[in-house]
Protein backbone atom coordinates (compact mmCIF):
# COMPACT_ATOMS: atom_id res chain seq x y z
CA UNK A 1 0.00 0.00 0.00
CA UNK A 2 2.89 2.35 0.84
CA UNK A 3 4.51 1.55 -2.49
CA UNK A 4 1.29 2.44 -4.33
CA UNK A 5 1.01 5.74 -2.43
CA UNK A 6 4.66 6.57 -3.21
CA UNK A 7 4.18 5.79 -6.91
CA UNK A 8 1.05 7.94 -7.02
CA UNK A 9 2.86 10.81 -5.29
CA UNK A 10 5.82 10.54 -7.68
CA UNK A 11 3.49 10.54 -10.68
CA UNK A 12 1.58 13.58 -9.47
CA UNK A 13 4.83 15.46 -8.84
CA UNK A 14 6.08 14.60 -12.34
CA UNK A 15 2.83 15.77 -13.91
CA UNK A 16 2.90 19.01 -11.91
CA UNK A 17 6.47 19.66 -13.05
CA UNK A 18 5.48 19.04 -16.67
CA UNK A 19 2.49 21.37 -16.43
CA UNK A 20 4.72 24.11 -15.06
CA UNK A 21 7.23 23.76 -17.91
CA UNK A 22 4.44 23.76 -20.52
CA UNK A 23 3.10 27.04 -19.16
CA UNK A 24 6.52 28.63 -19.73
CA UNK A 25 6.34 27.96 -23.49
CA UNK A 26 4.74 30.57 -25.76
CA UNK A 27 1.53 29.63 -27.52
CA UNK A 28 1.45 29.71 -31.32
CA UNK A 29 -0.62 32.64 -32.60
CA UNK A 30 -3.68 31.64 -34.63
CA UNK A 31 -2.38 33.58 -37.65
CA UNK A 32 0.74 31.38 -37.74
CA UNK A 33 -1.10 28.07 -38.14
CA UNK A 34 -1.46 26.44 -41.56
CA UNK A 35 -0.54 27.59 -45.05
CA UNK A 36 -2.59 30.77 -45.29
CA UNK A 37 -0.92 32.64 -42.41
CA UNK A 38 -4.20 34.35 -41.56
CA UNK A 39 -6.36 33.97 -38.51
CA UNK A 40 -8.15 30.64 -38.25
CA UNK A 41 -11.26 32.70 -37.53
CA UNK A 42 -11.03 34.56 -40.87
CA UNK A 43 -13.18 33.44 -43.78
CA UNK A 44 -11.33 34.75 -46.84
CA UNK A 45 -12.91 34.92 -50.28
CA UNK A 46 -11.57 32.13 -52.50
CA UNK A 47 -9.15 33.12 -55.23
CA UNK A 48 -10.91 33.62 -58.56
CA UNK A 49 -9.73 31.15 -61.19
CA UNK A 50 -10.62 30.16 -64.70
CA UNK A 51 -10.24 26.82 -66.40
CA UNK A 52 -8.30 26.72 -69.63
CA UNK A 53 -10.62 27.71 -72.45
CA UNK A 54 -8.91 25.65 -75.14
CA UNK A 55 -11.27 23.89 -77.49
CA UNK A 56 -10.99 20.14 -78.01
CA UNK A 57 -8.56 19.30 -80.85
CA UNK A 58 -6.45 22.37 -80.03
CA UNK A 59 -3.44 20.06 -80.20
CA UNK A 60 -2.08 21.00 -76.81
CA UNK A 61 -0.80 18.15 -74.63
CA UNK A 62 -0.02 18.96 -71.01
CA UNK A 63 2.98 17.41 -69.28
CA UNK A 64 2.42 14.54 -66.86
CA UNK A 65 3.41 14.97 -63.22
CA UNK A 66 5.19 11.61 -63.16
CA UNK A 67 5.58 8.50 -65.28
CA UNK A 68 2.26 6.67 -65.39
CA UNK A 69 0.24 9.69 -64.23
CA UNK A 70 -3.14 10.07 -65.96
CA UNK A 71 -3.10 12.74 -68.68
CA UNK A 72 -4.51 16.12 -67.73
CA UNK A 73 -7.47 17.44 -69.69
CA UNK A 74 -6.11 20.29 -71.84
CA UNK A 75 -9.49 21.56 -73.04
CA UNK A 76 -12.75 22.99 -71.72
CA UNK A 77 -15.21 20.36 -70.42
CA UNK A 78 -18.20 22.44 -69.28
CA UNK A 79 -20.29 21.19 -72.22
CA UNK A 80 -19.36 17.55 -71.48
CA UNK A 81 -20.43 17.27 -67.84
CA UNK A 82 -22.02 15.69 -65.96
CA UNK A 83 -20.40 12.42 -66.98
CA UNK A 84 -22.64 9.48 -66.25
CA UNK A 85 -22.68 5.82 -67.20
CA UNK A 86 -25.37 6.57 -69.78
CA UNK A 87 -23.90 9.85 -71.06
CA UNK A 88 -20.15 10.11 -71.51
CA UNK A 89 -19.18 12.51 -74.27
CA UNK A 90 -15.45 11.89 -73.69
CA UNK A 91 -15.58 8.46 -75.34
CA UNK A 92 -16.99 10.01 -78.53
CA UNK A 93 -13.51 11.32 -79.34
CA UNK A 94 -11.18 9.24 -77.17
CA UNK A 95 -12.59 5.72 -77.77
CA UNK A 96 -10.31 4.63 -80.60
CA UNK A 97 -9.32 1.00 -80.01
CA UNK A 98 -7.28 0.81 -83.23
CA UNK A 99 -5.10 3.72 -81.97
CA UNK A 100 -4.28 2.28 -78.50
CA UNK A 101 -0.63 2.90 -77.71
CA UNK A 102 -0.12 5.31 -80.63
CA UNK A 103 0.38 9.05 -80.40
CA UNK A 104 -0.92 11.16 -83.25
CA UNK A 105 -0.18 14.87 -83.26
CA UNK A 106 -3.36 16.95 -83.34
CA UNK A 107 -5.57 13.95 -82.53
CA UNK A 108 -7.35 13.13 -79.26
CA UNK A 109 -5.38 10.89 -76.94
CA UNK A 110 -6.87 7.41 -77.35
CA UNK A 111 -8.10 5.53 -74.29
CA UNK A 112 -5.42 3.10 -73.10
CA UNK A 113 -5.95 -0.67 -73.13
CA UNK A 114 -6.63 -0.54 -69.37
CA UNK A 115 -9.90 1.27 -70.10
CA UNK A 116 -11.23 -1.63 -72.20
CA UNK A 117 -12.52 -5.04 -71.20
CA UNK A 118 -11.53 -6.17 -74.70
CA UNK A 119 -9.78 -3.82 -77.14
CA UNK A 120 -10.38 -6.13 -80.12
CA UNK A 121 -14.16 -5.99 -79.69
CA UNK A 122 -14.12 -2.31 -78.59
CA UNK A 123 -15.75 -3.20 -75.25
CA UNK A 124 -15.18 -0.51 -72.63
CA UNK A 125 -14.61 -1.18 -68.94
CA UNK A 126 -17.64 0.65 -67.54
CA UNK A 127 -16.02 0.79 -64.11
CA UNK A 128 -13.94 3.64 -65.55
CA UNK A 129 -16.70 5.80 -66.99
CA UNK A 130 -16.14 8.74 -64.61
CA UNK A 131 -13.23 10.24 -66.55
CA UNK A 132 -12.77 13.28 -64.30
CA UNK A 133 -12.07 11.04 -61.33
CA UNK A 134 -8.51 10.68 -62.66
CA UNK A 135 -8.28 13.13 -65.56
CA UNK A 136 -8.76 16.71 -64.41
CA UNK A 137 -9.13 19.97 -66.31
CA UNK A 138 -6.46 22.50 -65.41
CA UNK A 139 -7.09 25.95 -64.02
CA UNK A 140 -4.81 28.95 -64.32
CA UNK A 141 -3.93 29.46 -60.65
CA UNK A 142 -0.87 30.24 -58.60
CA UNK A 143 0.18 27.22 -56.50
CA UNK A 144 -0.57 27.45 -52.78
CA UNK A 145 2.96 26.31 -51.95
CA UNK A 146 6.15 26.00 -53.95
CA UNK A 147 6.62 22.60 -55.49
CA UNK A 148 10.05 21.26 -56.30
CA UNK A 149 8.81 17.80 -57.30
CA UNK A 150 10.66 16.65 -60.37
CA UNK A 151 9.24 13.26 -61.21
CA UNK A 152 11.04 11.26 -63.87
CA UNK A 153 9.25 11.44 -67.17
Amino acid sequence: MKKLALIAMALSMALAAQAGSAADKKAVADDQIGLSKTSVEAVPDPQVFHYRSNAPFSGQVLPRAYQGAPPQVPHEIKDFVPITRESNMCVGCHQQPDMVGKKMKGQPTPLPASHYVDVKTNTLNMGRYTCTQCHTPQATVKPLVDNTFGGKK
